[in-house]
């Protein structure tokens, strides 16, 4: 167990803190200092290096949940409510994200490779808004994983 709720605690921990990361410190960083030439490649360079551990954070955290809930805690029927809302939610962030990687950020490359700087911040605002979106559930989510025992 203790492999896994490290695992876990690690992938929420490293997910949620690089969204934070993103929108609270870089984008407005960039936002500030470089025009669209240089902020919209820069964006899919910092994207193609974080999304490879979101990816590996959307397997970990599923597969060590599942195996704590099966394999310690005795199902989904012995675990409490909070247990229940952190898996709903989790999943939530996964298919956001899946979504994000397949659709917008696909087409904010398309777009930063052909110089379309239109269409890119276009693309990188719909992924801003996820990643905001991914960045409150995420928040919530630990909390509810931390508090939720107790409420």
């Amino acid at each position: 167990m203790s492999i896994a709720i490290t695992l876990h605690l690690l992938s929420a921990v490293l997910w949620v803190g690089g969204m934070f990361f993103a929108y609270m410190v870089l984008r407005p960083v960039a936002a500030n200092l470089l025009e669209p030439p240089l902020r919209l490649p820069l964006w899919t360079q910092c994207f193609k290096a974080f999304f490879p551990w979101v990816w590996l954070f959307a397997l970990t955290l599923p597969v060590t949940g599942y195996w704590m809930i099966f394999k310690v805690f005795g199902g989904m029927s012995s675990v409490g409510l909070y247990v229940h809302i952190m898996h709903g939610l989790g999943w939530v962030m996964i298919l956001i994200f899946a979504h994000l990687f397949f659709a917008p950020y696909k087409r904010l490359k398309t777009a930063v490779a052909a110089s379309d700087w239109p269409v890119a911040g276009a693309q990188l605002n719909t992924i801003r808004k996820m990643i905001g979106i991914n960045l409150l559930i995420g928040l919530t989510t630990i909390i509810v994983g931390v508090f939720g025992k107790y409420i």
